[in-house]
């Protein structure tokens, strides 16, 4: 459509999902509409995939969300407002509507997901610097860590893993209705000078024993994640608790210092050092895993990671990434991922070839283009998944290339990126396997989607 009726596409879209009474909220991102339906079983999918305006569409994390494209979708989303009466809203807005409609596990993954993407790209930059000083000592280069601008790049690559409790603090608050400034008060007392580095726990540390019951580890939170996430979700109970229960003349003084006072002696005594506990068995496990499945933890991991995307909850999984890197060092997950992703695109690439349909060709091309700089939406839900076939071999595609990375033991440095641009996280020594890996991925999930063909109505 070279010149496309705004509203015209807006009255078909509007018709087509129920009317305007089915719309209980709207909002638009960069190339989607994003609908909270009262019932989504009114919808005429048909109707609006056939509209050529329209690359794909798709229902997740409860949100019916429509594939429309950037610097149209904000033209189109204008016209539906208007006729639908519909109130100028964020996405924000639209997600928080979007959860009334999920389960309890859902819920709780949306909200990891809330609170870890904001800050993807704090952990990107330091990842893409630890990549950097990497390479530098690798190519022998060793001498040039005694420069001032390597010392200078040494601090900036570490200050977001040192204070991640603090950006987990922020985030977190914000998700959990409380005040950020205190939990980043909470999130810095975790990790005071006066506590030992938790980066040099493996030379041991010193104990106190708290109320002759509790020996309370000197320990700093530097890296962590499940200890200040469950921490500032108890603080927004007792701040909101001891706010309500507060006179107002002293609810300026007090209720700050009783929060900060009790939520400290929790993170510091007792909530920190049990979730420190868990999040290095959970750790622990994966670590295990990869390192004695091996090939089989690959193939598992990259041939399902697409089907969990499907779920919205793979935004959930920074926080066992995080926690990880905060353990071991390197993030040995998200490779596995990234197969998954660029499979993606080796499957639409053969379906662009399979096709008969000129829509079908339009729009799988750009969608397998974009898997390969992570960017999956349109190739998940508007081709392969349309088809069936294709998602299977998909699927296919990215477990042989999750095997190859569990195999040549590729690992990434940082979090949040995939497909190309991921090559600048990959840990030094490992990137030729990582384009080796791709290469499997896309190459395997072409042939297989190729073999198993496709069903154009």
């Amino acid at each position: 459509m070279t010149n496309p009726n705004y509203a015209h596409v807006a009255k078909v879209i509007l018709e087509a999902i129920g009317g305007k009474d089915n719309v209980a909220s709207a909002a638009h991102c960069a190339t989607r509409l994003r609908l909270v339906l009262n019932d989504e079983s009114k919808v005429n999918k048909a109707e609006i995939e056939k509209m050529d305006i329209v690359k794909g569409v798709f229902s997740t994390a409860g949100q019916f969300q429509i594939i429309i494209g950037q610097g149209t979708v904000n033209r189109v989303y204008a016209e539906l407002a208007a006729l639908a009466g519909i109130q100028e809203m964020s996405t924000a807005d639209v997600k928080d509507a979007a959860m009334e409609k999920l389960n309890p596990f859902q819920r709780f993954c949306r909200m990891l997901s809330n609170i870890f993407v904001p800050i993807i790209p704090a952990i990107v930059a330091a990842g893409l610097l630890m990549g950097i000083l990497g390479i530098v000592d690798k190519v022998g280069l060793g001498h040039l860590t005694d420069t001032w601008w390597f010392m200078l790049l040494d601090m900036f690559s570490s200050a977001a893993f040192n204070f991640l409790p603090i950006l987990i603090a922020i985030s977190a608050a914000k998700q959990f209705k409380c005040n950020p400034y205190l939990a980043a008060t909470i999130g810095g007392i975790m990790i005071h000078p006066a506590l030992q580095n938790a980066w040099t726990s493996g030379t041991g540390y010193e104990t106190v024993n708290v109320l002759g019951i509790i020996d309370m580890p000197l320990l700093g939170y530097q890296g962590t994640v499940l200890p200040i996430l469950i921490v500032i979700f108890v603080m927004s109970y007792i701040e909101k608790y001891t706010r309500k229960y507060m006179p107002k003349m002293l609810d300026i003084l007090l209720t700050p210092l009783i929060t900060v006072l009790v939520t400290g002696f929790l993170a510091l005594v007792v909530i920190g050092p049990i979730a420190n506990t868990v999040g290095s068995a959970i750790s622990t496990f994966f670590t295990y895993a990869l390192n004695n499945f091996g090939i089989f933890a690959g193939l598992l991991l990259g041939g399902s990671y697409s089907s969990i995307v499907i779920t919205g909850i793979h935004h959930s999984f920074h926080a066992v990434e995080l926690e990880l890197i905060g353990n071991t060092g390197f993030n040995s997950l998200l490779p596995i991922w990234s197969m998954a992703n660029v499979a993606q695109g080796g499957a639409a690439l053969a379906v662009y070839f399979l096709a008969k349909n000129t829509k079908t060709k339009a729009i799988a091309l750009p969608s397998a283009i974009s898997c390969l700089f992570g960017v999956t939406e349109a190739a998940i839900f508007g081709v392969n998944m349309k088809y069936g076939r294709p998602f299977i071999g998909a699927a296919i595609g990215g477990a042989l290339g999750g095997a190859y990375i569990v195999f040549s033991k590729v690992v990434f440095t940082a979090v949040g990126v995939t497909g190309l641009p991921a090559l600048a996280i990959s840990a030094p020594g490992t990137t030729l396997n990582y384009l080796i890996a791709m290469a499997i991925a896309v190459v395997g999930a072409f042939i297989a989607t190729w073999i198993l063909g496709i069903k154009e109505d």
